[in-house]
């Protein structure tokens, strides 16, 4: 039976997890004042658009809110917009805000997310270098973006080469600089890195591997990108996809405890029993893979809310999710279903040198950690069902597409 609540639930954080959170908490039975307190100027809204139609011009920021302002009056959820916390008060269970006024509470969600990683390049703070991560973000890049535009992205991660596709899309010469030695060399392994390679230059972008920037010229605008290797390259602008950095001050001041996230147990509360966190910025441990982790993950940070509402009510929910991801590019959704961190060996279905639908399955042995699915949603579903099951599984099936996948489980 649900605790009934009548005293205060901020949430610091308009993000996916953040809404979610509101939303599990009411749901939950907390019948008290909630406050969801942003720093933008926008209701939560969806991020993974943001590189794609976004960018495009295809959606405005009415079109990406998780959800609309009436749902929120609805459940009595006051939104706090373009508002900082700047210090948490554990003894007095207080917020201080950027405004010098303080918010009292006897429940505390910190659903901070993560912000862009910026990176120490000589020339990084010219005008016409931009970073991805808010709706202000792209609203001042989308001006500059015109058919013949020259356009250098630093770092090649999902982020910067979902970019890469929206920009060609709308016929933008577009080159990626990766510094390692392959692109989505963090991510993922060297059969999928060389066919997101071959996509790209299919569609006309130029990825140029084992490049480090040195300095981003220009006077006032940018006009160029020079690499350590001498290389120089024109630019009408430059955008950088460096990865994020979890938002984790706020809980370091506040002596909670934070290890590469603020760390959170299967119930997502912290270290102080009054206080939950979910999303991006949570360090937790996955118990399908028996290790700690950070996620960066829409599903993740929605999941992990849902349990935070409820403990915050006192319903003893536990956080036990298969992680899983996607992206958009071009005329391909990648889908991916676990963690391959750890693989030693790949089964391919379908036909990754050429064509643009197939299904990696990554194995430790013979135990399937993960599996990226191209435009093959029956393997992500599969997979995904191997995964939840822990189930052992012939790789010479999952290798012939003469077999269908669902014979599996019959």
């Amino acid at each position: 039976m649900a605790e009934v609540h009548s005293e205060a639930l901020v949430i610091v954080g308009a993000s996916h997890a953040g809404c979610a959170l509101a939303e599990s908490a009411r749901k939950n039975g907390w019948e008290g004042p909630i406050q969801l307190v942003g720093d933008e100027a926008y209701l939560p809204y969806h991020r993974p658009p943001l590189s794609k139609d976004f960018l495009a011009g295809n959606k405005q920021v009415e079109n990406i809110l998780l959800r609309p302002e009436s749902v929120y009056k609805k459940l009595n959820i006051d939104c706090i917009l373009n508002t900082r916390v700047v210090g948490i008060n554990r003894a007095e269970k207080k917020l201080l805000l950027n405004d010098g006024k303080t918010l009292a509470y006897s429940k505390l969600a910190l659903t901070l997310g993560a912000r862009a990683r910026t990176v120490p390049i000589p020339g990084a703070d010219k005008q016409g270098v931009f970073y991805l991560r808010t709706v202000d973000d792209i609203e001042a890049i989308r001006p500059l973006v015109a058919k013949g535009k020259k356009a250098v992205i630093v770092g090649g991660g999902y982020i910067g080469l979902e970019t890469a596709a929206s920009l060609r899309k709308l016929e933008v010469e577009v080159t990626v600089i990766e510094m390692m030695p392959r692109i989505l060399q963090r991510v993922t392994a060297p059969v999928i890195s060389e066919f997101y390679r071959r996509v790209h230059t299919e569609e006309g972008v130029s990825i140029i591997t084992d490049a480090a920037v040195s300095e981003i010229s220009g006077e006032e605008w940018v006009t160029g990108v020079t690499c350590k290797n001498g290389m120089s390259l024109p630019a009408d602008f430059v955008i950088i996809g460096a990865g994020v950095l979890p938002n984790v001050e706020l809980a370091q001041e506040a002596d909670l405890a934070v290890e590469s996230g603020i760390v959170v147990d299967e119930y997502a509360t912290t270290s102080d029993p009054n206080i939950v966190a979910a999303g991006d910025c949570t360090w937790h441990r996955n118990p399908l893979y028996d290790r700690w982790l950070r996620l960066e993950s829409v599903q993740n940070a929605t999941d992990q809310a849902r349990v935070a509402g409820a403990t915050v009510c006192g319903n003893k929910e536990t956080y036990n999710q298969l992680p899983w991801f996607w992206s958009d590019q071009y005329d391909i959704k990648l889908q991916i279903a676990g963690l391959s961190q750890g693989f030693d060996n790949i089964v391919i279905r379908g036909d990754i040198t050429q064509g643009r639908k197939f299904a990696a399955f990554y194995f430790h042995q013979d135990a399937l950690l993960a599996v990226d699915a191209v435009n093959m949603p029956m393997a992500f579903m599969v997979g995904k069902r191997l995964l939840l099951e822990g189930r052992t599984v012939s790789k010479a099936v999952l290798a012939d597409e003469a077999v269908n996948l669902k014979s599996i489980f019959s």
